[in-house]
């Protein structure tokens, strides 16, 4: 009988999670937390491919230029070393000595006997010297010694046999040294390398500079520049194209946006008129007073609707300038008090944030008018306190209300077009036309700013309007 063996987690050591995910979430890291343009992206790749591809061509000259200037060094000191041997041979020993001074004036080269207690160094340590060293002993013969200093003297030193006899040849080392050395090798390869980055620099700019105008231009496109166009007599077929797409996107957007202005201008003023008939007409023929006050209040109603729709069909472009909130505030809050709202803000008069002001006004009256419809208490009044915060660049303004908050699920969606929030937030049935919210996170994120809402921990909803400081 045998028993199958599992093996259990240890609970007290984390789990590691799978090496794809590993991999994912390193590659996500990255991303985060060194973004790359494409510019230095461009110019890293063409770096990294020119490095190489330079390294790889001054390596392959180093290689093949070695051997073949070995073997030519190592032919000139074996001639020298044979014609050095033929004159000693076929001279007498009175003459010997005249001979040797003469070939040490004139070719640079010390002719010595070899004695057995010389003490020398290896000449053969890399594969330059190890080719000269074997060439010379396939010329001179394989009891040829080559050394690189004798006793203690550097140079060349070829230990060679004549007859019976033992004899140094002692030439300038220079002689077998490789036409580049290593130094000169690291210095070119250095200037070389330079140039390479200044040339991937030039060329991954020349690369990136249509897809960086375009960029600047889709940019002054969304914030409602629509006159911005691009060159299209360019070189470059591909950027030609795309240029003539994004210049034809541009004429068109402009014309809808053209189309769009004179729209609304009809749309408003063709509401507006009968509108004001009624108003008249109600006020003049309406004898019941609760009649005529309600019928003037759904008139009321009406023109508010279109003043919210006109709002948010507002163009966006926007010229920021600073604006001192608290006063703005202040403004806003004596304009909207009434039985109904009550707004305390704990602003102070140094906090200054970049905005247009108009837009700013209809920010903060939307929230308050938001929380009045929405939030109020039992008393039938709805509370608003307004806080804020500052931060390197920028200002988080909190507007908060006292009501029921909003369910977690519509939280994210009250800034959609026509939604309307929970009627648990309420005891009336609201009237509004659903814009309110839409219309505070256009307006804010027109501004560059930014716009959030959450349910307040002590109970309520807290807006947060995220503004960038005026210096």
């Amino acid at each position: 009988m045998s028993l199958s063996s599992t093996t259990v987690p240890d609970p007290s050591r984390p789990a590691l999670p799978p090496p794809g995910v590993l991999a994912a979430t390193w590659h996500t890291l990255a991303r985060q937390h060194f973004p790359l343009s494409l510019f230095w992206r461009t110019f890293m790749l063409l770096s990294l491919m020119l490095g190489v591809g330079i390294f790889g061509w001054v390596y392959t000259l180093r290689y093949l230029e070695l051997e073949p200037r070995g073997v030519q060094a190592a032919q000139q000191i074996a001639s020298l070393v044979n014609l050095s041997r033929a004159a000693l041979r076929y001279t007498d020993q009175l003459n010997r000595v005249a001979l040797v001074k003469n070939i040490a004036d004139q070719e640079a080269v010390k002719l010595q006997p070899r004695e057995p207690n010389d003490r020398y160094v290896p000449f053969e340590v890399d594969r330059f010297t190890r080719t000269v060293g074997a060439e010379l002993r396939s010329r001179l013969g394989p009891q040829t010694v080559v050394a690189s200093s004798v006793n203690g003297m550097p140079g060349l030193w070829v230990g060679f046999l004549i007859e019976t006899d033992n004899y140094w040849l002692q030439a300038d080392k220079g002689r077998v040294q490789p036409a580049i050395t290593g130094k000169t090798y690291f210095a070119v390869m250095s200037l070389t390398f330079l140039l390479t980055l200044a040339g991937s620099a030039l060329i991954a700019g020349l690369i990136n500079r249509p897809l960086r105008q375009l960029s600047h231009a889709a940019s002054r496109i969304r914030d409602g520049e629509y006159t911005s166009r691009l060159d299209e007599e360019t070189t470059t077929r591909e950027i030609r194209e795309v240029n003539r797409g994004f210049n034809r996107m541009a004429r068109e957007l402009a014309k809808i946006e053209d189309d769009r202005a004179v729209m609304l201008a009809g749309i408003s003023h063709d509401l507006r008129t009968p509108l004001a008939r009624i108003r008249l007409e109600t006020e003049m023929s309406v004898a019941d007073e609760e009649a005529r006050r309600n019928m003037a209040a759904d008139i009321d109603q009406l023109d508010a609707i279109i003043d919210k729709f006109m709002d948010y069909a507002r163009p966006t472009e926007v010229k920021l300038a600073p604006v001192v909130l608290a006063v703005l505030l202040d403004t806003v809050i004596r304009r909207v008090t009434n039985d109904q709202l009550k707004v305390i803000a704990r602003v102070t008069t140094d906090v200054r944030v970049l905005g247009d002001e108009t837009d700013l006004d209809r920010v903060f009256a939307n929230l308050f008018e938001n929380a009045r419809r929405y939030a109020q208490s039992d008393d039938g009044v709805a509370r608003v306190s307004v806080t804020y915060a500052r931060t390197a660049e920028w200002v988080i303004v909190s507007v908060r209300d006292e009501g029921p908050g909003v369910s977690p699920q519509h939280l994210t969606q009250l800034t959609t077009p026509f939604f309307r929030g929970d009627k648990a937030r309420t005891h009336t049935s609201s009237t509004g036309a659903g814009l309110g919210l839409a219309i505070v996170d256009k307006t804010v994120t027109r501004m560059g700013g930014q716009f959030e809402l959450a349910n307040a921990s002590g109970g309520g909803l807290v807006a947060y309007v995220k503004l960038r400081r005026a210096l």
